[in-house]
């Protein structure tokens, strides 16, 4: 268990390579909202909480 086993992270560090015990995480890309619809949220009117009558 050490840097010749390919299964274990220290040796996939030293083989350079990736998988389970190591794995590779690629970088999601944004999801960009459409500018019409940032309008249309601000032009909505916002709904008021109904308040609870005092006992």
């Amino acid at each position: 268990m050490g840097k010749g086993d390919k299964k274990s992270r220290k040796g996939k560090i030293a083989m350079g390579s990736f998988g389970k015990s190591r794995p590779h995480h690629i970088k999601k890309a944004a999801v960009a909202v459409p500018l019409n619809k940032e309008k249309e949220a601000e032009a909505a009117p916002k709904a008021e909480k109904a308040k609870k009558p005092s006992a």
